[in-house]
């Protein structure tokens, strides 16, 4: 396999401080973020805020960017629009609901028949996602996260031991929750297909903890009592980190396609999975191996 670093000798437990006081206020901030999420206060898709879907469909191509500029010129400028690849159908969700005046579908069609003239369209479906549906949604959502970290404990305990999977799970955690915190900050819309980033960046930094303890209990079957496990440790990470890299760059390349030429729909997934990649890697170099040192450590 091709080998980027080799022979490299980095201290990363003597890092150890300092990444716990970054790791700190990135996990500050993804709670105070995840508190917003809780009470409603973040920037909640319909999905977990209630509105309405429309599926309306062209006779002619029409560009994604124009649809978005039309409605936001007419006071619609909170709306999420998909394009369904191959076709000339368009997913329309907003947070706005029926009133009894006007129905949302009403009012876009409106709009699309007197500022884009000379355009067909026909409204193939419409409804509505109330403000219980998104409730419980949310709720569900996390649910998953919280259940996912339940199921890293127990696979690491079963592969290594307890506190292996408590520091694994605290990774995990520190990485979905900074993923959040920085999509608040950047006030990105939450929505179900960022859930979905956030459980896959949770598998990601599963498998990178996995690899570097895989690694340093080979290293520990080989350790002499007089060996100091922060070596054991450094050397381990070591070992892997040119695999380590190409993964990540591997990675980068293919979230970094994803970003340019997915539209606007996968880029802020794409955005998430790339933020998750680059904390992933961190945390299991920088939180998970240096906890199950100071446990080690500490019991001595």
């Amino acid at each position: 396999m091709l080998e980027l670093l080799k022979n490299t000798n980095f201290d990363f437990i003597g890092f150890r401080n300092k990444a716990f006081i970054i790791s700190a206020i990135l996990i500050i901030l993804g709670i105070y973020a995840f508190a917003m999420v809780v009470f409603g206060k973040a920037n909640l898709s319909v999905d977990f805020t209630g509105g309405t879907n429309l599926q309306i469909r062209f006779a002619e191509q029409v560009d994604i960017g124009t649809l978005r500029k039309v409605l936001a010129d007419e006071g619609i400028s909170d709306v999420q629009i998909q394009e369904v690849s191959g076709t000339k159908d368009f997913f329309i969700k907003t947070k706005l609901s029926d009133t009894e005046k006007e129905t949302i579908q009403t009012k876009v069609a409106s709009i699309f028949t007197n500022q884009l003239p000379g355009k067909r369209f026909e409204v193939l479906g419409s409804n509505m996602v109330g403000p219980g549906v998104g409730k419980e949604l949310k709720n569900y959502a996390i649910i998953a996260v919280c259940l996912a970290l339940i199921g890293i404990i127990a696979y690491i305990w079963y592969r290594f031991t307890f506190i292996s999977g408590i520091a694994a799970t605290i990774a995990t955690f520190h990485d979905v929750i900074v993923v959040l915190g920085v999509f608040y900050i950047l006030n990105k819309e939450l929505n179900l297909l960022i859930i979905t980033a956030l459980l896959t960046i949770a598998g990601y930094s599963l498998s990178d903890t996995v690899v570097v303890f895989d690694r340093i209990r080979e290293n520990m079957g080989t350790m002499k009592s007089r060996d100091d496990f922060g070596k054991v440790i450094n050397r381990s990470i070591n070992e892997v980190l040119s695999r380590t890299i190409i993964t990540g760059i591997s990675s980068i390349l293919a979230l970094g396609s994803l970003m340019v030429v997915g539209g606007d729909v996968l880029f802020d997934f794409s955005l998430a999975l790339l933020i998750g990649l680059i904390i992933g890697t961190y945390s299991s170099i920088f939180v998970a191996s240096p906890l199950v040192f100071l446990w080690r450590k500490t019991i001595r």
